[in-house]
């Protein structure tokens, strides 16, 4: 039975590998101290954070999210550690809340690794605060117990951690802020919260782990290694500081509201919950996986079905990897502790005894192994025969450019639910990939990264080389919206200052689907900007006004989106500024942003630039681990949407949107 906490209550706890989970209705930083028998921290080494997550039988996750796991191996403890605190922290700068008592109150709780509730703890209470010790565990006469805290600190992380006894508390400080805010810019889209009767209704066999181990149970108790994304953070797509985005396709057009956002949501659509998936596939056999089907999720159309089910292909290949990892680092760990119980003791260093322990560690180690092993071979098994059912059903947002669909392609009559930026995947499953969704229209810029990554080898791969590469990358998103929106509801302006581009943007300027020829030079630059951000003010003006319908005739009110390459080539300091204003204020009046620049190349503007770059989405031209899932935190390698070499799949669809675009005008 669960003990449920008041401030000041504890409880004793009978197991020593524990999780602790944090639930809250924003974006949190959860870290934790190692305490003396005094409890206080005798410095920097002794603090688990999102800059340095792991300490031994701790770890914390390595970015804010909503939800948090913290695995906790108390036997791990060095002998000189007598308490743990965890500490919750709001995230700064990211353009959230600023105090505890703005948000829900955070919900803690204690489980065992079958997920089992030992202690749970709402903490209450608090208002100016920004940061709060949770709880503690602590060791009183050789047991742990654990105790609800609930202190706050207006002061935030900086106070918190002076109070921990840490001097270096406010240079600490900074530290986590760092990593939090390189952690918020580095993110994928988290995916749509579902609801009770939106579960996947896959059914896979239990994994084939040892008893003290744990996995992903998909349809059972969840194990210590199986993230539960019920209320996923602030996700790697949307705006740094906001919740789970509302679903634009999911409401009904409203009139536009007195000083609201101009709504580019579809019209139409139904409140109510969705009908599950209709029942296409026969039953499964006993003891056999269901048989994958396209768009066996919920959802009104085919079209949310399949993002549903895209995003549930996510959601289950991060936690099968997840069990795999955390149960093989178990096995280490279980083997690193038997051999030294075996070196701890001077009979059985040498000799038979020794080398029959040592040989028996081993071998559990690869029993282990090779148990998780044969439950993540069987879930990606699962996973790539639903990616061959999923892939050629996918529509043009979803598709690859080598789909078939894209040959059948016809101008669309409205907006889709979301379109694919590219895929990704894990090291543990090279061969699967899964499509990289957004939502639509946009809630941030991207950003094209021209500069070199780990992948690339220094002599592979030349800096123009590179550039070129990337303006393909962006050439191919850019035609992508274009041939997802209907005729006339989409613009692209370019600026090329330098006419560098000028080779990868022929797609676009011999079909003519672009809003104007590309910019050249410092006076095109100045010219598209000034432009672009008088649009935001007008349509910003009109919307606080109350006035929406009043917008001057010859205003475009489709989306706009930017391509700026080479940059900051040709930007003076008003227009780094004007930039900066489009990229924070544009989205919500309809105007995106597309960057193609290296960073370093911009390193003069110093720290100017780094609101910029973190408000972007980044992205690559060639295949980097750079991005981040919302829960465990998984270096997934992202691969651009690049059209296949001699493919002529883009000139035929960009074609259509211009003829379509000839007609509607």
């Amino acid at each position: 039975m669960t003990a449920e906490l008041v401030r000041g209550q504890n409880h004793p706890l009978s197991q020593v590998r524990l999780e602790i989970r944090v639930s809250a209705g924003t974006p949190i930083v959860a870290s934790a101290t190692l305490g003396d028998a005094d409890g206080r921290a005798r410095g920097v080494e002794w603090v688990a954070h999102p800059g340095a997550p792991t300490l031994p039988g701790l770890e914390v996750s390595k970015q804010a999210a909503a939800d948090h796991r913290l695995a906790v191996d108390l036997d791990a403890m060095p002998e000189s550690v007598h308490r743990v605190s965890v500490l919750l922290a709001l995230p700064t700068g990211a353009g959230g809340p600023v105090r505890f008592g703005a948000v829900a109150a955070p919900f803690v709780a204690v489980t065992g690794l079958d997920g089992a509730e030992v202690a749970s703890y709402t903490i209450t209470g608090l208002d100016a605060e920004s940061a709060v010790v949770a709880l503690e565990l602590y060791r009183r006469q050789g047991a742990w117990k654990v105790r609800a805290v609930g202190q706050g600190y207006a002061g935030g992380l900086a106070e918190l951690l002076t109070d921990q006894g840490l001097s270096e508390a406010h240079q600490l400080a900074g530290t986590i802020n760092d990593a939090v805010a390189h952690g918020l810019a580095r993110s994928v889209p988290a995916p749509p919260q579902r609801t009770s009767d939106g579960d996947r209704t896959r059914q896979t066999a239990a994994p084939a782990l040892g008893p003290d181990q744990g996995g992903p149970t998909r349809q059972g108790t969840p194990g210590p290694a199986d993230p539960q994304p019920s209320s996923p953070y602030e996700p790697q797509g949307t705006q740094p500081g906001s919740t789970e985005p509302v679903d634009p396709s999911a409401v009904t057009q409203p009139a536009t509201p007195t000083g609201g956002p101009v709504n580019y949501s579809h019209p139409g659509r139904q409140t109510s919950a969705p009908p599950p998936p209709p029942p296409t596939a026969p039953p499964a056999r006993p003891g056999q996986p269901a048989q994958p089907v396209a768009g066996d999720a919920t959802g009104w159309s085919m079209d949310e079905r399949l993002y549903n089910q895209v995003w549930g292909m996510f959601e289950d290949l991060a936690r099968t990897t997840a069990a795999y990892r955390s149960a093989v680092d178990f096995a280490e760990s279980r083997m690193e502790k038997e051999l030294d119980q075996v070196l701890s003791d001077p009979r059985s260093r040498i000799g038979g005894q020794g080398d029959a322990a040592r040989e028996a560690a081993r071998a559990k180690h690869t029993q282990l192994v090779d148990q998780a092993r044969h439950a993540l071979d069987r879930d990606l098994a699962q996973l790539r025969a639903e990616s061959d059912v999923v892939e050629p059903a996918l529509p043009p947002a979803y598709a690859r450019w080598d789909n078939p669909v894209w040959h059948g392609y016809r101008v669309p009559m409205e907006i889709p639910m979301a379109l694919r930026l590219g895929d990704l995947r894990l090291p543990e499953s090279e061969l699967l990939r899964i499509p990289m969704l957004v939502r639509l229209p946009l809630e941030r810029g991207l950003w094209i990264d021209s500069g070199r990554t780990a992948y690339l080898d220094d002599e592979a791969t030349d800096s123009h080389a590179l550039r070129h590469l990337a303006m393909e990358t962006a050439v191919a998103l850019a035609a992508r919206l274009l041939a997802v929106y209907p005729a006339g509801e989409f613009a692209v302006h370019v600026i090329d200052a330098a006419g560098s581009g000028a080779q990868a943007l022929v797609p676009l300027v011999q079909t003519g689907v672009l809003a104007a020829p590309p910019a050249l030079g410092a006076a095109g630059v100045a010219d598209v900007l000034t432009r672009l951000t008088q649009r935001v003010d007008l349509v910003q003006m009109a919307v606080r006004g109350g006035a929406a319908d009043s917008l001057p005739p010859g205003l475009d009110t489709a989306e706009q989106l930017l391509i700026v390459n080479d940059f900051p080539h040709g930007f003076d300091d008003r227009a780094v500024n004007q930039l900066r204003y489009l990229a924070d204020e544009g989205p919500a009046v309809g105007v995106h942003l597309m960057l193609v620049a290296d960073r370093e190349e911009a390193a003069g503007y110093g720290p100017l630039l780094d609101p910029l770059w973190r408000s972007l989405l980044r992205l690559t031209p060639v295949p980097d681990d750079h991005l981040a899932d919302p829960w465990v935190g998984h270096a997934w390698t992202y691969e651009p949407p690049l059209v296949p070499s001699g493919s002529q799949v883009l000139q035929q669809v960009l074609t259509q949107v211009a003829a379509a675009r000839t007609k509607y005008t």
